[in-house]
């Protein structure tokens, strides 16, 4: 156990009645009192808490825990760069700041990813470490200024701009103060105050550079292992995507050469700042099959709290796709800039149901009409039945309605209209019509449309079409690309032998007769 840690103590952020928070309360308040204070307000008790137990300025670990996450824990999901909690205790090959809350406190890993009160005490243990590591005195620890540097490298980044940007953020909470609801009626306050942070080293790590592409944009450059140099298709989309964590990170994160992700552009939620991290003409990593042909813009936040997407952030970025519409040739239109869960083979759900479309599109100052087709490409096709609702709904729905039964509004609730449109189908192919979408019917849907002869070095649209029926037919998951390699070929091999065909690998009449029959 750390020479700093008491004994772990597991007080959760509900169960903060028993604490005893000298530090923040007068000395003759009587224990009562002292009770009723932390248990009214649990947040704001394990904040002063924590910053008693590890000498670390109260305000300060309020301003790291908010600009990392608005002191939403999440129910302990991870954010993009694996991080948990309001304090964004980090686990990943590069940064691994949940290891050392774990071994500074003494507490379990699981309890610091889910409980508030013990990610909190986890944060100032890490911040309190780093200091120590740094050579803060106990007189620089009283100086909230002289915190600067171990800020900096709490954020994680390899970059020493970006780590400047991360601390820089944290100071601007500190002047400008937080105001912060957390939930239960409960809000987390700093007050403004003057700063003069002791940048060091930080101090000549900045300004960066401007952007080429965009010169209202910093320039701050992704790992060259996170993105790919060129293009292989032309720019005609833009996809929006919410970082899953804040703006320094984001740019942190893609700087990172295990991260083995990266996005064009990233937006901050406060006051709508863009920093571009790969250029326009090669090809960032942010949405599988869309990766080729679109341009990505991260926005800072968290898809289920719309405080996130502030005004700044929606004009800032809409003013961005516009002018990536006019310098590519993007038409300003739902089709061609459209959310990351609207990119065919992706499993994401941002910019999520927060996300204000025609706002948006009207600040772009383009058509705020419907996006195209729903996802079509899952890793696995379920059983649906009346009843039932979701992404793979709409996609059905989608597809009965272009093969001709109508399946009414694409709205991902499967209803008598769903329903109806099912049995139609399933008669017209001659399954028996009980209305249930189960192997049979996915395959015969999925695979309708032309019958173009395939083998491998084919590509396009039908190849999709096979991909995806073949994921249905063979109950596992077959790479949804358009291109036939050796995998899809090995997959029509399986299929061929397993229902009786010549398994030679190539698609002809015979493999699409049994495959729009549903075999």
């Amino acid at each position: 156990m750390s020479r700093r840690s008491a004994p772990p103590r597991r007080i959760g952020v509900t169960a903060l009645a028993g604490a005893a928070l000298a530090a923040l309360l007068a000395p003759a308040q009587p224990a009562a009192a002292t009770d009723a204070a932390a248990d009214a307000a649990p947040v704001t008790a394990a904040f002063g808490e924590a910053a008693a137990q590890y000498d670390v300025p109260r305000d300060l670990l309020v301003a790291v825990g908010y600009g990392e996450s608005r002191l939403d824990g999440h129910d302990g999901l991870p954010s993009q760069a694996r991080g948990y909690g309001v304090m964004h205790l980090v686990s990943n090959p590069t940064h691994r700041t949940l290891e050392t809350a774990a071994a500074e406190t003494g507490l379990p890993v699981a309890e610091l990813r889910q409980d508030t009160a013990a990610n909190i005490r986890g944060g100032a243990a890490v911040l309190r470490e780093y200091a120590d590591t740094l050579g803060l005195s106990p007189h620089d620890r009283a100086d909230l200024d002289a915190w600067y540097p171990v800020v900096a490298r709490y954020g994680g980044a390899t970059e020493d701009s970006t780590a400047r940007l991360y601390a820089d953020t944290v100071y601007e909470l500190l002047r400008d103060g937080v105001r912060a609801p957390v939930g239960g009626g409960e809000t987390v306050e700093v007050t403004p105050r003057a700063v003069a942070p002791e940048r060091g080293r930080y101090a000549t790590a900045g300004p960066v550079a401007l952007s080429e592409d965009y010169p209202a944009a910093r320039w701050v450059p992704a790992h060259e292992a996170n993105y790919a140099s060129g293009r292989t298709q032309s720019i005609s989309a833009v996809v929006i995507h919410v970082t899953q964590g804040s703006y320094a990170g984001a740019i942190s994160w893609f700087q990172n050469p295990d991260s083995q992700v990266s996005a064009h552009y990233v937006i901050r939620s406060s006051d709508g700042e863009v920093t571009q991290t790969v250029r326009d003409a090669d090809t960032a990593w942010h949405a599988r099959s869309g990766n080729p042909y679109s341009i990505g813009i991260e926005h800072e936040g968290w898809v289920d709290e719309p405080a996130w997407f502030t005004d700044a952030m929606y004009r800032s970025s809409a003013a961005l796709t516009s002018h990536l519409a006019d310098r590519h040739g993007i038409p300003k239109d739902r089709e061609h800039i459209l959310g990351h869960v609207e990119v065919p083979g992706n499993d994401h759900t941002d910019p999520g149901p927060h996300w204000d479309w025609d706002y948006y599109m009207e600040l772009v100052g383009g058509d705020p009409g419907e996006p195209g087709a729903p996802e079509l490409d899952f890793p696995a096709y379920s059983s649906l039945a009346e009843g039932d609702s979701g992404p793979q709904v709409a996609a059905l729905q989608h597809l009965l309605t272009t093969n001709g039964h109508d399946a009414g509004e694409t709205d991902g609730d499967f209803g008598p209209t769903t329903a109806a449109a099912v049995r139609s189908f399933q008669t017209a192919i001659g399954l028996p019509a009980d209305g249930v979408v189960g192997r049979s019917t996915w395959t015969a849907l999925l695979s309708a449309g032309p019958t173009a002869s395939l083998g491998e070095g084919s590509t396009g649209e039908a190849v999709s079409r096979l991909q995806r029926a073949l994921t249905a037919a063979l109950g596992r998951t077959v790479s949804v690309d358009g291109i036939f390699g050796p995998l899809t070929g090995e997959a029509v091999r399986d299929y061929q032998s397993s229902r009786g065909l010549s398994a030679d690998s190539l698609v002809g009449p015979q493999t699409w007769a049994a495959l729009q029959a549903g075999r």
